[in-house]
Protein backbone atom coordinates (compact mmCIF):
# COMPACT_ATOMS: atom_id res chain seq x y z
CA UNK A 1 0.00 0.00 0.00
CA UNK A 2 1.39 3.71 -0.92
CA UNK A 3 3.02 5.35 1.71
CA UNK A 4 0.77 7.63 1.25
CA UNK A 5 -2.45 6.28 1.96
CA UNK A 6 -4.63 8.16 4.01
CA UNK A 7 -5.85 6.80 7.41
CA UNK A 8 -8.97 7.01 9.23
CA UNK A 9 -10.30 4.93 12.25
CA UNK A 10 -13.74 3.91 13.54
CA UNK A 11 -14.49 4.45 17.00
CA UNK A 12 -17.77 4.03 18.85
CA UNK A 13 -18.16 6.35 21.43
CA UNK A 14 -22.11 5.67 22.00
CA UNK A 15 -24.69 3.12 20.84
CA UNK A 16 -23.73 -0.79 20.84
CA UNK A 17 -22.72 -1.47 16.72
CA UNK A 18 -24.65 -4.55 14.62
CA UNK A 19 -22.56 -6.95 13.46
CA UNK A 20 -20.88 -6.39 10.57
CA UNK A 21 -20.68 -2.47 10.42
CA UNK A 22 -17.28 -1.99 11.20
CA UNK A 23 -16.26 -4.94 9.18
CA UNK A 24 -18.48 -3.65 5.63
CA UNK A 25 -17.29 0.06 6.17
CA UNK A 26 -13.75 -0.92 6.44
CA UNK A 27 -14.10 -2.82 2.71
CA UNK A 28 -15.38 0.60 1.68
CA UNK A 29 -12.54 2.28 2.37
CA UNK A 30 -9.78 -0.29 2.01
CA UNK A 31 -11.17 -0.07 -1.43
CA UNK A 32 -10.79 3.17 -1.93
CA UNK A 33 -6.85 2.98 -1.07
CA UNK A 34 -7.13 3.57 2.65
CA UNK A 35 -5.78 2.33 5.87
CA UNK A 36 -8.40 1.34 8.05
CA UNK A 37 -8.17 0.97 12.00
CA UNK A 38 -11.29 -0.03 13.85
CA UNK A 39 -11.59 0.29 18.18
CA UNK A 40 -12.44 -2.28 19.97
CA UNK A 41 -15.24 -0.14 20.96
CA UNK A 42 -17.15 -1.01 17.91
CA UNK A 43 -17.04 -4.84 18.48
CA UNK A 44 -17.82 -4.22 22.65
CA UNK A 45 -21.25 -4.48 24.41
CA UNK A 46 -22.01 -3.22 27.57
CA UNK A 47 -26.07 -3.13 28.05
CA UNK A 48 -27.03 -0.46 25.56
CA UNK A 49 -23.02 1.04 24.97
CA UNK A 50 -20.25 0.21 22.85
CA UNK A 51 -18.32 -1.32 25.92
CA UNK A 52 -17.60 0.64 28.97
CA UNK A 53 -17.39 4.18 29.31
CA UNK A 54 -13.81 3.92 30.59
CA UNK A 55 -12.98 2.04 27.24
CA UNK A 56 -15.12 4.47 24.83
CA UNK A 57 -13.75 7.20 26.39
CA UNK A 58 -10.03 6.44 25.90
CA UNK A 59 -10.43 5.32 22.21
CA UNK A 60 -12.23 8.51 21.02
CA UNK A 61 -9.40 10.81 22.95
CA UNK A 62 -6.57 8.62 21.72
CA UNK A 63 -7.91 8.55 17.44
CA UNK A 64 -8.84 11.81 17.91
CA UNK A 65 -5.20 13.11 19.19
CA UNK A 66 -3.40 10.74 17.40
CA UNK A 67 -1.18 12.20 14.67
CA UNK A 68 -0.96 9.41 12.34
CA UNK A 69 -4.41 9.34 11.86
CA UNK A 70 -6.33 11.35 9.01
CA UNK A 71 -9.99 11.19 10.17
CA UNK A 72 -11.78 9.51 13.21
CA UNK A 73 -15.17 8.57 12.16
CA UNK A 74 -17.85 7.75 14.66
CA UNK A 75 -19.62 4.09 13.58
CA UNK A 76 -23.32 5.20 14.68
CA UNK A 77 -24.69 7.31 16.97
CA UNK A 78 -27.33 6.22 19.83
CA UNK A 79 -26.87 7.77 23.57
CA UNK A 80 -23.52 7.77 25.63
CA UNK A 81 -21.25 10.29 24.67
CA UNK A 82 -23.15 12.82 27.31
CA UNK A 83 -21.51 10.23 29.90
CA UNK A 84 -18.28 11.32 28.90
CA UNK A 85 -18.16 14.92 27.92
CA UNK A 86 -16.46 16.22 31.36
CA UNK A 87 -13.52 13.70 31.18
CA UNK A 88 -12.46 14.57 27.40
CA UNK A 89 -9.84 16.46 27.37
CA UNK A 90 -9.89 18.79 24.26
CA UNK A 91 -7.34 21.20 24.22
CA UNK A 92 -4.89 18.11 22.87
CA UNK A 93 -7.91 16.86 20.36
CA UNK A 94 -7.60 20.57 18.84
CA UNK A 95 -3.66 20.57 19.01
CA UNK A 96 -3.90 17.46 17.24
CA UNK A 97 -5.81 18.71 14.14
CA UNK A 98 -7.28 15.70 13.20
CA UNK A 99 -10.30 15.56 11.00
CA UNK A 100 -13.47 14.62 13.38
CA UNK A 101 -16.71 13.40 11.79
CA UNK A 102 -19.85 11.97 13.50
CA UNK A 103 -23.36 12.32 13.99
CA UNK A 104 -26.92 12.21 15.96
CA UNK A 105 -25.66 11.47 19.42
CA UNK A 106 -22.00 12.73 18.31
CA UNK A 107 -23.20 16.71 18.44
CA UNK A 108 -22.59 16.56 21.80
CA UNK A 109 -19.28 16.09 21.37
CA UNK A 110 -19.13 18.56 18.30
CA UNK A 111 -20.82 21.17 20.21
CA UNK A 112 -18.59 20.75 23.15
CA UNK A 113 -15.84 20.59 21.11
CA UNK A 114 -16.53 24.53 19.97
CA UNK A 115 -17.67 25.12 23.52
CA UNK A 116 -14.41 24.32 25.21
CA UNK A 117 -11.63 24.58 22.61
CA UNK A 118 -12.96 26.31 19.82
CA UNK A 119 -12.46 23.12 17.44
CA UNK A 120 -14.32 22.67 14.19
CA UNK A 121 -15.72 18.97 13.53
CA UNK A 122 -17.93 17.96 11.61
CA UNK A 123 -21.22 16.16 11.52
CA UNK A 124 -21.81 13.86 8.76
CA UNK A 125 -22.08 10.14 7.43
CA UNK A 126 -21.21 7.66 10.23
CA UNK A 127 -19.29 4.11 9.64
CA UNK A 128 -23.14 3.04 9.18
CA UNK A 129 -23.52 5.00 6.24
CA UNK A 130 -20.98 3.34 4.61
CA UNK A 131 -21.85 0.00 5.54
CA UNK A 132 -24.86 -0.01 3.24
CA UNK A 133 -24.58 -2.39 0.26
CA UNK A 134 -24.87 1.00 -1.90
CA UNK A 135 -23.77 3.78 -0.07
CA UNK A 136 -25.82 6.95 -1.35
CA UNK A 137 -23.57 8.35 -4.12
CA UNK A 138 -24.94 11.97 -2.86
CA UNK A 139 -23.22 11.45 0.85
CA UNK A 140 -20.24 9.65 -0.26
CA UNK A 141 -19.45 12.74 -2.60
CA UNK A 142 -19.82 15.34 -0.45
CA UNK A 143 -18.41 13.55 2.50
CA UNK A 144 -14.99 13.38 0.36
CA UNK A 145 -15.35 16.83 -0.52
CA UNK A 146 -16.27 18.63 2.63
CA UNK A 147 -13.06 16.84 3.81
CA UNK A 148 -10.75 17.68 0.98
CA UNK A 149 -11.52 21.02 0.00
CA UNK A 150 -10.85 24.16 1.72
CA UNK A 151 -13.63 26.03 0.38
CA UNK A 152 -17.21 24.22 -0.31
CA UNK A 153 -20.26 25.03 -1.50
CA UNK A 154 -23.70 22.88 -1.91
CA UNK A 155 -26.78 23.38 -3.61
CA UNK A 156 -30.36 22.59 -2.33
CA UNK A 157 -33.99 23.01 -2.44
CA UNK A 158 -34.81 25.53 0.44
CA UNK A 159 -38.42 26.26 0.96
CA UNK A 160 -38.01 29.97 2.87
CA UNK A 161 -37.43 33.54 2.22
CA UNK A 162 -35.25 34.73 0.11
CA UNK A 163 -31.68 36.03 2.11
CA UNK A 164 -28.50 36.02 2.15
CA UNK A 165 -26.04 35.97 5.10
CA UNK A 166 -22.87 34.90 6.81
CA UNK A 167 -22.06 33.57 10.17
CA UNK A 168 -20.46 30.38 11.75
CA UNK A 169 -22.36 27.08 11.16
CA UNK A 170 -23.36 24.84 13.98
CA UNK A 171 -25.91 22.54 15.39
CA UNK A 172 -26.35 19.00 15.06
CA UNK A 173 -29.35 16.64 16.42
CA UNK A 174 -32.05 18.48 17.85
CA UNK A 175 -32.61 16.58 20.85
CA UNK A 176 -28.62 16.86 21.97
CA UNK A 177 -28.88 20.68 21.51
CA UNK A 178 -31.59 21.14 23.57
CA UNK A 179 -30.05 18.24 25.87
CA UNK A 180 -26.64 20.63 26.29
CA UNK A 181 -28.48 24.25 26.92
CA UNK A 182 -27.51 25.36 30.27
CA UNK A 183 -24.36 23.71 30.55
CA UNK A 184 -21.02 24.48 29.49
CA UNK A 185 -20.82 22.54 26.64
CA UNK A 186 -23.41 24.53 24.43
CA UNK A 187 -21.29 26.86 22.32
CA UNK A 188 -22.54 30.59 23.18
CA UNK A 189 -22.35 31.16 19.10
CA UNK A 190 -23.63 34.77 18.30
CA UNK A 191 -24.37 35.47 14.47
CA UNK A 192 -24.57 32.01 13.74
CA UNK A 193 -26.21 29.90 11.20
CA UNK A 194 -27.92 26.79 13.15
CA UNK A 195 -28.96 23.94 11.48
CA UNK A 196 -31.00 21.10 12.80
CA UNK A 197 -32.57 17.70 12.24
CA UNK A 198 -33.89 14.85 14.42
CA UNK A 199 -35.94 11.56 14.17
CA UNK A 200 -39.25 9.64 15.45
CA UNK A 201 -39.71 12.39 17.73
CA UNK A 202 -43.86 13.53 17.60
CA UNK A 203 -44.58 17.25 16.40
CA UNK A 204 -45.19 18.54 19.97
CA UNK A 205 -41.33 17.59 21.41
CA UNK A 206 -40.05 18.90 18.09
CA UNK A 207 -42.07 22.22 18.61
CA UNK A 208 -40.78 21.92 22.72
CA UNK A 209 -36.78 21.79 21.98
CA UNK A 210 -37.37 24.59 19.47
CA UNK A 211 -39.17 26.52 22.78
CA UNK A 212 -36.44 25.27 25.14
CA UNK A 213 -33.39 26.98 22.69
CA UNK A 214 -36.02 30.16 22.36
CA UNK A 215 -36.45 30.63 26.25
CA UNK A 216 -32.62 29.96 26.68
CA UNK A 217 -32.18 32.72 23.75
CA UNK A 218 -30.15 30.70 21.92
CA UNK A 219 -32.48 31.51 18.89
CA UNK A 220 -32.79 34.66 19.19
CA UNK A 221 -28.61 34.56 18.50
CA UNK A 222 -29.19 33.19 15.06
CA UNK A 223 -28.54 34.69 11.63
CA UNK A 224 -30.34 32.21 10.58
CA UNK A 225 -32.17 28.16 11.20
CA UNK A 226 -31.27 25.57 8.69
CA UNK A 227 -33.61 22.17 9.00
CA UNK A 228 -33.36 19.11 8.07
CA UNK A 229 -34.92 15.64 7.75
CA UNK A 230 -37.30 15.16 11.06
CA UNK A 231 -38.86 12.35 9.02
CA UNK A 232 -40.34 9.91 10.08
CA UNK A 233 -42.85 12.09 12.82
CA UNK A 234 -44.64 9.95 14.82
CA UNK A 235 -48.50 11.08 15.33
CA UNK A 236 -50.07 11.57 18.48
CA UNK A 237 -53.55 10.47 19.07
CA UNK A 238 -54.14 14.03 20.61
CA UNK A 239 -52.48 15.76 17.93
CA UNK A 240 -55.85 16.47 16.08
CA UNK A 241 -53.58 18.01 12.63
CA UNK A 242 -50.64 19.16 14.38
CA UNK A 243 -47.69 18.43 12.44
CA UNK A 244 -44.32 19.65 11.22
CA UNK A 245 -45.41 22.16 9.12
CA UNK A 246 -47.52 23.75 11.92
CA UNK A 247 -44.17 23.47 14.06
CA UNK A 248 -42.17 25.30 11.44
CA UNK A 249 -44.79 28.25 10.94
CA UNK A 250 -44.58 28.56 15.06
CA UNK A 251 -40.72 28.85 14.80
CA UNK A 252 -40.79 31.34 12.20
CA UNK A 253 -43.77 33.51 13.79
CA UNK A 254 -41.05 32.98 17.13
CA UNK A 255 -37.51 34.49 15.49
CA UNK A 256 -36.84 37.09 13.25
CA UNK A 257 -34.07 35.56 11.63
CA UNK A 258 -35.07 33.09 8.48
CA UNK A 259 -35.97 29.29 8.73
CA UNK A 260 -35.20 27.85 5.72
CA UNK A 261 -36.08 24.18 5.31
CA UNK A 262 -35.43 21.58 2.66
CA UNK A 263 -31.38 21.25 3.66
CA UNK A 264 -30.12 17.93 2.71
CA UNK A 265 -29.16 16.20 6.20
CA UNK A 266 -30.37 14.13 9.09
CA UNK A 267 -31.25 10.63 9.87
CA UNK A 268 -31.24 9.61 6.35
CA UNK A 269 -29.16 7.94 3.58
CA UNK A 270 -28.59 11.04 1.85
CA UNK A 271 -26.79 13.70 4.15
CA UNK A 272 -24.40 16.45 4.08
CA UNK A 273 -21.12 16.25 5.77
CA UNK A 274 -20.81 19.79 7.79
CA UNK A 275 -18.09 21.67 9.70
CA UNK A 276 -19.37 22.74 13.09
CA UNK A 277 -17.41 25.95 13.82
CA UNK A 278 -16.70 26.73 10.39
CA UNK A 279 -17.39 30.02 8.15
CA UNK A 280 -20.47 29.94 6.17
CA UNK A 281 -22.39 31.81 3.60
CA UNK A 282 -25.62 31.27 2.87
CA UNK A 283 -28.06 32.37 -0.08
CA UNK A 284 -31.23 31.73 -0.88
CA UNK A 285 -33.10 32.97 -4.54
CA UNK A 286 -36.90 31.95 -5.45
CA UNK A 287 -36.05 28.45 -3.43
CA UNK A 288 -32.57 27.93 -4.44
CA UNK A 289 -30.40 27.88 -1.86
CA UNK A 290 -26.61 27.62 -1.85
CA UNK A 291 -24.92 26.82 1.52
CA UNK A 292 -20.86 27.27 0.80
CA UNK A 293 -18.25 27.07 4.11
CA UNK A 294 -15.07 27.37 4.37
CA UNK A 295 -11.88 27.10 7.59
CA UNK A 296 -12.77 23.80 8.70
CA UNK A 297 -9.97 21.55 8.85
CA UNK A 298 -9.25 19.07 5.52
CA UNK A 299 -6.99 16.05 4.58
CA UNK A 300 -3.11 17.49 3.97
CA UNK A 301 -2.35 16.85 0.09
Amino acid sequence: MPATARRIAFVAPSGVLADGIAERAARFFAARGWQVQAGESCFAGDTRFAGPDELRLRELQGYATDRHVDVVLAARGGYGLSRLLDRLDFEPIRAAGRIVVGFSDFTAFNLAYLARAGGISFQGPSAADFAADEPDPFTVEQFFAALGNGEHAVRFDGEGPDCELRGTLWGGNLAMVAALAGTPYLPRVRGGILFLEDVNEPAYRVERMLYQLHHAGVLRRCRAVLLGAFAPVPPQPTDRGFDLTAVVARLRSLIAAPVIAGLPFGHVPRKLTLPVGARAHLRVRGGAATLAFAGHPTLPP
